[in-house]
């Protein structure tokens, strides 16, 4: 008998309690022409902002030892664009869609969350964390992050996740101050401050020098938020984020107490790495006699 893979983060069902993570499966609707999207508990699409943001000009990737860096900057069409061009095309795919909604005020994050209800997205996740955008990242302060998720919570009605960073030095006060707002969920964590230096040309790697690190380096971190906010705040649906390679990574988080794993880089090098990953995840319970992903999560056995 197969293992149970359901599972559920806050209000929201998952069939899997794998989540392929915003920023890396464009607008989802890519990823369904070339993967098995009925793999995925969810699948998160690339964060939208209000108006049109170009992003940043070239380059904005580069390899990183075991990881990567990029420095996008969010590059979208905007709200009305993604209404019109990709909400259409939401319906037919084999997989819940989370909206990621990003702004430069709370009103701008509000304003994007309604599109995206309008667009029939299953969930909204609030993009407080991303690195290589100008100005201070929300996540970083309690009252900030607070104030945009408590504008988001006011204009709609879907499940709302917060993601917040893992530059923080202590995740559990924002983390608090996101459930107080009216978060259903957190994503711990999104990328890490990172930059690289090109040593023939002398010049940064990225045009915008500091960017997003991301990768199987990043897990010991995101696993570290993971334990310290479900320690914290024992009742807060979790998804765990960070360098997920292999089905044992997904384990890991579920045991730390996640209620579902979102991947995210290894979709740029392995575009069809979700059913790979769910199958090795199932090897890995029946080896174990791990009946269910709900068996598993908050397992840890701390000292």
């Amino acid at each position: 008998m197969s293992p149970d893979l359901t599972t559920s983060v806050g209000p929201l069902a998952l069939r899997s309690p794998l989540i392929a993570a915003s920023g890396t499966v464009g607008s989802v609707t890519e990823l369904a022409g070339v993967a098995d999207l009925s793999v995925y508990g969810a699948a998160v699409a690339k964060s939208v902002s209000a108006e049109p943001w170009s992003g940043r000009p070239a380059p904005r990737l580069a390899p990183a030892g075991a990881g990567m860096l990029n420095g996008i900057g969010i590059q979208n069409p905007g709200i009305e664009a993604w209404r019109t061009e990709v909400g259409p095309r939401l319906e037919g795919l084999e997989v819940p869609v989370w909206g990621s909604a990003v702004g430069h005020s709370p009103d701008e994050f509000a304003l994007v969350a309604k599109g995206l209800e309008a667009s029939g997205v299953a969930a909204i996740e609030i993009n407080l964390s991303c690195p290589n955008l100008d100005g201070d990242m929300f996540s970083l302060d309690p009252s900030a992050s607070e104030e945009v998720v408590a504008s988001v919570r006011r204009a709609v009605g879907l499940p709302l996740g917060a993601k917040l960073s893992p530059n923080l030095i202590d995740a559990v006060p924002v983390a608090q101050a996101c459930a107080t707002a009216g978060a259903d969920f957190l994503t711990l964590t999104n990328t890490i401050w990172g930059a690289g230096v090109d040593i023939k040309t002398r010049r940064p790697q990225l045009s915008g020098v500091i960017g997003g690190y991301s990768g199987p380096p990043l897990k010991p971190i995101a696993l570290r938020f993971v334990i310290e906010v479900r320690q914290a705040l024992p009742q807060m649906p979790i998804v765990g984020c960070g360098g997920v390679l292999t089905g044992k990574d997904i384990a890991e988080y579920l045991i730390a107490g996640a209620q579902a794993v979102a991947a995210g880089t290894i979709h740029l090098a392995e575009p069809r790495a979700g059913k790979r990953l769910i199958d090795e995840l199932i090897d890995w319970m029946r080896k174990h006699r791990v009946s269910s992903v709900g068996s598993l999560i908050n397992t840890l056995d701390l000292p």
